[in-house]
């Protein structure tokens, strides 16, 4: 339980220090400012600190870590429950997965980087090494789930074999759901109509969202790891 407080903890505490950053705590009506400089953003039409898709996407951060918490709870509440559970074998296609997530990662980190800087080809080839990262990690998670149901672990064998299928499904999805985004994010790239600002966004968001899925596998194959 303890464990499952400090990581609702760090989920809150990075969403509260990220917002801190943005400028959402701070009190506009108390700060005084020219009645001419004020009417220039207005007619400038200035783009708020805070874009409603980077809110959106740290509200649904925070509902995936709950869910990710309760995952947890639940596996290690079913794990002390009985003598039923049997903790299936690692495959070592796992750590092989994992590095590919990382390299996916700094993809994204180079290509959020890459768009500051206005290197478009650096840009687009980070992105498409990104995606990339998340297909083969993808099919490394379904070569890791033939290997163990060829051995004899299948999803209703066992109570930890059902929980290690439903846990790397459940971020198969978000992988997935993230892959769909990248996409979108490369196609936005190739117009001619490019809009940077629009553009840079969209980057942000998706490195800040492929760091969470890091984060997220970490935690999971850790726990998976040392139980």
């Amino acid at each position: 339980m303890l464990a499952i407080l400090l990581l609702l903890g760090v989920v809150v505490g990075i969403a509260a220090w990220w917002l801190l950053q943005q400028g959402l705590m701070s009190k506009p009506w108390l700060e005084e400012a020219p009645a001419d400089e004020i009417s220039g953003r207005a007619g400038a039409g200035e783009s708020p600190a805070l874009p409603a898709a980077k809110v959106g996407l740290w509200v649904f951060l925070v509902v995936a870590g709950s869910l990710l918490a309760l995952f947890v709870s639940a596996y290690q509440m079913r794990m002390n429950m009985g003598d039923d559970w049997r903790p299936l074998p690692k495959p070592t296609l796992l750590w092989l997965n994992t590095g590919v997530l990382v390299l996916g990662s700094i993809a994204l980190h180079r290509a959020q980087t890459a768009a500051r800087q206005g290197s478009l080809d650096e840009m687009r080839s980070s992105l498409l090494a990104g995606g990339g990262c998340a297909v083969a990690f993808l099919v490394g998670q379904l070569l890791a789930w033939r290997q163990l149901a060829a051995a004899g672990y299948a999803l209703d064998t066992n109570p930890a074999d059902a929980f290690f299928y439903v846990i790397t499904a459940v971020h198969g999805v978000h992988v997935l759901g993230g892959l769909v985004a990248l996409g979108r994010t490369v196609v936005t790239t190739r117009r001619r109509s490019l809009e940077p600002e629009r553009v840079r966004l969209s980057i942000e968001l998706c490195a800040i969202y492929w760091h969470f899925v890091l984060l997220v596998w970490l935690v999971l194959f850790g726990l998976l790891l040392l139980t």
